[in-house]
């Protein structure tokens, strides 16, 4: 599993604890002259709370118990190890001991794909997998995309049950959402534990420095090992996979905020994944930082925006003429660079904030041209971008897109 540094928070890797089921007492009807009592398992979710955004299919799945999903959905789940190159060592973004790591994937198709986070095979010589019947076979890294924290492996599917996961669809997901992981914390195979969707639209740092939009965050327990597992909604389908969790100090147990990369992002680049082995993403070669009240004492003249710190030396953005800050300043502590332009918007739509600025930058490919409207020195003008390939690793830790 992979960890951030959230300061004064640090993000660990994830992973997952045993959770006990909730029961429900339903009196029923016995002889007569006596009542029996029938002890059931309480449904994840009511089929009112479900059925008001998804619909009448999804009402039709309700009155599944954490059981239910878990006997259906726990053969498709499988413990992943890695053998690392013997340079690689302990890493802050995997569950690397020596050289190796563990971490979880779930089945996708009948075809023995698999789909994992990144950093569960970085650095890896050699893959195995394990099923729920103990069979542990070989597999093979057949793409990777260190910006989104994804890896897709295959198995050789002849002589194996494969029970693939039902992939849904995460932009459904509202806070309050009940879901359901399941995974391999601490070596513990196919651990199940229960929450809710606790936030939408986070972000998190990916393990070559870029950031993950429209990032699922959740309460249900995570711990290292759980990495690469799925996030289930309350029909067992797979919405997220568990990615990162913040703990409260240097220790690695969760504290009840993890982190799970959206299906929606895995489903877009598969075929790429499977095609290629590789996503190209687009780029646009700047740091920079988000205009909001926090910045208010710069005296900018706007309230949103991106403050453009700095500009890569012949990317995209230098070669269209983009300025960077020229005056090392501190604001509360923080350094940050003024005298630079000011984006406003990308290709005529509205960039308020870096988030909006790299969603923007995601729906395009390498070579497109885009419009980048600007401030400089309070006067408008519009620059035109051939985006580029982003590299492998972001040239700083900052928000770069």
């Amino acid at each position: 599993m992979r960890s951030v540094l959230r300061s004064p928070l640090v993000a660990a890797l994830v992973g997952g604890a045993v959770v006990a089921v909730a029961l429900l007492l339903v009196p029923g009807v016995g002889r007569e002259g006596s009542t029996t009592t029938v002890v059931q398992q309480a449904p994840v979710a009511s089929p009112s709370s479900e059925a008001a955004h998804r619909g009448q299919a999804a009402a039709a799945e309700q009155g599944l118990t954490a059981h239910d999903i878990y006997e259906r959905d726990a053969p498709g789940v499988v413990h992943v190890r890695s053998v690392l190159r013997a340079s690689a060592g302990s890493s802050p973004f995997g569950g690397a001991q020596g050289t190796s790591a563990t971490g979880t994937g779930f089945v996708i198709d009948g075809d023995g794909h698999i789909l994992t986070n990144f950093h569960v095979v970085e650095d890896a010589t050699s893959v195995s997998v394990g099923f729920d019947d103990n069979r542990v076979v070989p597999a093979r890294v057949l793409g990777t995309d260190a910006t989104n924290d994804l890896a897709l492996l295959q198995v050789e599917p002849g002589g194996l049950k494969l029970s693939p996961l039902q992939l849904g669809d995460s932009s459904t997901a509202q806070v309050g959402d009940p879901v359901l992981a399941i995974g391999n914390p601490f070596g513990l195979d196919r651990t199940l534990t229960t929450g809710v969707v606790s936030a939408l639209q986070r972000e998190i740092s990916a393990p070559n420095g870029f950031t993950i939009q429209h990032v699922i965050q959740t309460d249900a327990p995570i711990n290292p090992g759980n990495s690469g597992g799925p996030l289930l909604d309350a029909a067992g389908r797979v919405i997220g996979i568990n990615s990162q969790i913040i703990t409260g100090g240097a220790g690695n147990g969760n504290v009840g905020i993890g982190f799970a990369v959206p299906i929606n992002t895995a489903k877009k680049l598969l075929p790429q994944l499977k095609q290629i082995g590789s996503v190209v993403h687009a780029y646009l070669g700047i740091t920079g930082a988000t205009i909001d009240a926090s910045l208010a004492d710069l005296q900018l003249k706007v309230d949103k925006g991106v403050l453009v710190q700095t500009v890569t030396a012949d990317g995209p953005a230098s070669r269209a003429g983009v300025r960077g800050g020229t005056i090392d300043s501190q604001l509360n502590g923080a350094r940050i660079m003024l005298g630079g332009d000011v984006i406003r918007s990308f290709d005529g739509r509205r960039v308020d904030s870096m988030s909006d600025l790299t969603a923007e930058i995601a729906k395009h490919r390498p070579g497109d041209g885009v419009r980048l409207g600007i401030l400089r020195s309070g006067d408008p003008k519009t620059l035109t971008v051939t985006l580029g390939t982003a590299p492998r690793v972001a040239p700083t830790q900052t928000q770069t897109p």
